[in-house]
């Protein structure tokens, strides 16, 4: 294993490290395991393992001799330089665990074993280089940074995963059939009352509604008694209720453990909400009707909704798991607020999404031109909006919903994929259609010219935090989470 963060605290420390690098480079340049080379230089191959870790500094003379075994040059293996970008990552890790910031971060040691990708290396470098400044921000600073990295780096990664198994998860999608089949589900249409309580029971639960339930807990489990609490019928309508319901029998159906890593709560959120899915929508019936509508090119979210009787939000979703698996259809979804900004996305159709110099998405804010912001500019905000949007990668076609809930702020929940593949759905055939390029959305210089010095915003508040900071990797701006364009042009207006 290689040194860890307190080891690394002076120069010869990270010299033993990046000799260790060279020497683990150059051996494997030659084909040789650590016991092959221990029998040339006369050394046991552990201690050739500490050598490579920078645990231990050799002497000239063994550097001598396994620089002659490896048909090295000695000044090659005493390079300060790392032998190549993995083993810069390695030690910029270890480097930066070293750091007094991150270590305020107060989060465990990471050793850079095999076990971590190039690409998480990449990642967690990255992250530690926009750690704030020494003093900047203190403590507190520090801790609003660790949270908003942290949830970039897991959203990044999960989404990555998404991506790679089109959002299927065949074995979330077994474990939801077997649990139907236990309570005797006919396979087709909505999911009961009576069939929810028969779940739970199936589970080892039962469910109570009760008044006076936490304002920060959607359902509160008693699981010594197997009891799930949840509000009260004129506190939480059927609909809502079956979601929430099955959302916290997901993490017993799938095992789910307490956890205090974010990724991984993050991970298990997912999974729930992905079986509630499952069961509300099972597959088999959901991929014959959506297999009919395919074939009479007259897909829809909206009648995927009614039949299941299910939000319209969780139909996007459910779709998004069976498309590109059933129907072979590539999607994208989106979730964004009043101003563009991304909250939830989802893409396999090769769309590319606004995002930070991390890949990160969320608390990005997406063209104007896109239909998840067109849709805001009708008048009536019950009809869906469909549009195509020449990108620079390509067109697409996408319907926008505007979801108004009464005690909260309206958001709109974005359904699209490639244009050739528009055809299968309804509303393929409208005629409005947008230039989304980036050198459409520039704005013009005049109006940047004009207003530039001039405006001054004050932010709206924000439901999502992440909008209210700065992206990884970029300069704080005067105005964080404004649409700085959208201001001008007002002022304009006004002028």
């Amino acid at each position: 294993m290689a040194n860890t963060a307190r080891e690394i605290d002076d120069e010869s420390a990270l010299e033993r490290l990046v000799l260790g690098h060279r020497v683990r480079h150059a051996r494997k340049r030659a084909n040789l395991t650590l016991a092959e080379l221990g029998k040339r230089v006369n050394k046991p191959a552990p201690y050739l393992s500490q050598l490579e870790n920078g645990k231990v500094e050799p002497k000239l003379r063994l550097v001598n001799d396994i620089a002659g075994v490896l048909e090295a040059e000695v000044a090659e293996l005493l390079d300060p330089a790392p032998p190549d970008r993995r083993a810069e990552l390695e030690i910029e890790l270890v480097r930066a665990q070293a750091d007094p910031r991150y270590q305020a971060l107060g989060l465990s040691e990471l050793r850079p074993s095999a076990k971590l990708t190039d690409e998480v290396l990449e990642h967690l470098v990255a992250l530690y280089r926009n750690l704030p400044p020494a003093g900047d921000g203190g403590a507190e600073g520090i801790r609003r940074q660790r949270a908003t990295d942290r949830a970039r780096l897991a959203n990044l990664e999960l989404r990555n995963e998404m991506r790679e198994c089109s959002n299927y998860f065949a074995d979330i999608e077994q474990e939801a059939r077997r649990a139907l089949d236990a309570v005797d589900y006919l396979g087709e249409g909505p999911i009961s009352e009576r069939l929810l309580t028969d779940l739970a029971a199936h589970y080892g639960f039962t469910v109570e509604r009760v008044k006076g339930m936490p304002r920060t807990a959607r359902s509160v489990t008693d699981t010594r008694r197997r009891i799930i609490y949840i509000p009260q019928r004129d506190d939480l309508k059927v609909r809502a209720a079956r979601s929430i319901v099955l959302q916290t029998l997901g993490h017993f159906a799938l095992d789910h453990k307490e956890t205090h890593n974010f990724a991984e709560y993050l991970r298990q959120r997912v999974e729930s909400n992905y079986f509630t899915g499952a069961v509300l929508a099972p597959e088999t019936p959901a991929v014959d009707f959506l297999r009919t509508e395919k074939e009479g090119h007259d897909l829809s979210i909206e009648d995927l909704k009614e039949r299941f009787y299910i939000s319209y939000e969780m139909a996007a979703h459910r779709f998004t798991n069976l498309a590109t698996r059933h129907l072979d259809i590539p999607v994208h979804f989106l979730r964004t607020d009043p101003d563009g900004v991304i909250t939830k996305a989802y893409e396999n159709d090769g769309i590319q999404f606004p995002q930070d110099g991390d890949g990160a998405l969320e608390g990005e804010r997406v063209s104007r031109r896109w239909g998840a912001r067109q849709a805001w500019n009708s008048s009536d905000t019950f009809l869906l909006h469909y549009q195509y949007s020449t990108t620079d990668n390509g067109e697409y076609w996408c319907v926008t919903y505007i979801e108004n809930v009464t005690d909260r702020t309206p958001f709109a929940l974005t359904l699209g994929t490639r244009a050739e593949f528009a055809k299968y759905f309804r509303g393929g055939e409208t005629i409005r259609h947008f230039m989304a390029r980036e050198q459409d959305s520039q704005p013009e210089p005049a109006l940047m010219d004009k207003w530039a010095d001039v405006a001054w915003p004050s932010a709206a508040e924000r439901s999502f935090v992440l909008t209210a900071l700065p992206p990884a990797g970029r300069e704080f701006t005067p105005f964080p989470g404004v649409d700085l364009i959208d201001v001008y042009k007002f002022l304009d207006r006004q002028s």
